[in-house]
């Protein structure tokens, strides 16, 4: 069986240290980039200035944001340099290439600015055209938007970043396996897929990823290489839980839930906020400082709480893995496997994990399966 490497642990605690740092550094600077939009003015001089040039309420939503959402992406690069850079290869998690990580932060901006710009103006026109209920509008167009995310990630946006490729012959034995656990699960998949990410990282995952006709199971070739066919037979079963327990739509519905909820408050803090800093409304560009403090809030207020409700679905889906393959020792050795390769720290604080942990701490998963008896 696995054991766990007490030099990695050690490594793991450091590692998991230093990531909470910059976690607050990056908030921080978040927190206060926006506020001293509203405070210096700097809010409503790009408003009229922008205003010289168009009048036309989609443009003018482009070009404000485009520029609030510029001057902060190169304000927050040397920090996402060197966590998601230097700090990899300093803990030896890291494959990539300098040149890699630069084309995946070119690519990073081409998908997701258009993708929230979208959001935005669709948030904007609501602002205009629904008054004070504007707040539910953009809740309900939200949750369209993440129902099709879902299903066309796999296809349009996930291969983007990575080669995904149906597992050869060599792997047989695992695929057919993995297609027979689907089976068992009622879950219908377009097959098992390999992807390259040992291009970026010595960590290893694995996923099942869609809705319906985009379903499909992948592995990191970093598991395929380093776990043995049980561990990553119990990995998968574990993501299958999910399907079972029906843990998308779920989420999906308790997050509209939560979005909905913290959408209503920001509408009142906001004509709060229009009226202290001076804009004529809610629909005013320039306000979008405002709006991202006090969402972004109501983000760190909750989080907790979201980190409960998944860290309780997680638990569910690790119980669904340990019943239905009943290789315990498997489990075990995946997981212990995972805190060596991944730096996955196995015994965190108790307010780290109410705070910061979507899933249960590996050692909690380790002990589970190491006790667990068959029902």
């Amino acid at each position: 069986m696995t054991t766990l490497d007490p030099q990695r642990q050690q490594k793991a605690r450091e590692y998991a240290r230093i990531g909470r740092r910059l976690w607050v550094v990056d908030t921080l600077v978040s927190f206060f980039y926006a506020l001293a939009w509203l405070f210096f003015g700097w809010a409503h001089a790009l408003r009229d200035w922008l205003s010289k040039f168009t009048n036309n309420e989609w443009l003018l939503v482009a070009l404000f944001i485009s520029v609030f959402g510029g001057f902060y992406y190169l304000i927050n690069l040397p920090l996402s340099y060197y966590s998601g850079f230097l700090l990899q290869h300093r803990f030896d998690q890291s494959n990539q290439t300098f040149k890699d990580w630069v084309v995946d932060q070119v690519k990073g901006v081409a998908v997701g600015a258009p993708l929230s710009l979208i959001l935005l103006e669709l948030l904007y026109l609501a602002l205009r055209v629904t008054g004070g209920l504007w707040w539910l509008w953009a809740a309900g167009g939200l949750l369209v938007f993440n129902v099709l995310l879902s299903n066309l990630a796999p296809i349009l946006i996930m291969p983007l970043f990575n080669k995904y490729v149906p597992l050869g012959d060599d792997h047989k034995e695992l695929a057919d396996r993995l297609i027979a656990l689907a089976e068992r699960a009622k879950t219908k998949v377009r097959g098992v897929f390999k992807f390259d990410m040992s291009k970026r990282t010595k960590a290893a995952n694995a996923a099942l990823t869609g809705i319906g006709n985009t379903r499909r199971i992948v592995l990191g070739d970093t598991l395929i290489n380093e776990f043995t066919t049980d561990e990553i037979e119990t990995v998968l079963a574990h993501e299958l839980g999910h399907h079972v327990h029906r843990d998308i739509p779920f989420l999906i519905i308790v997050g509209t839930i939560s979005t909905t909820f913290g959408l209503f408050l920001t509408s009142l803090a906001l004509n709060w906020a229009i009226g202290y800093f001076g804009f004529p409304s809610a629909a005013d560009v320039a306000a979008f400082p405002a709006f991202a403090v006090i969402l972004g809030i109501y983000g760190l207020v909750t989080m907790p709480i979201n980190n409960a409700i998944s860290r309780w679905r997680e638990n569910m889906a690790d119980e669904y893995a340990l019943q239905t393959t009943g290789k315990s020792e498997a489990f075990a050795s995946a997981f212990t496997r995972l805190a060596n390769q991944n730096l996955g720290e196995v015994d965190p604080e108790k307010w780290v994990v109410f705070m910061f942990y979507s899933h249960p701490p590996l050692g909690e998963r380790i002990e589970k399966a190491r006790n667990w008896k068959p029902a």
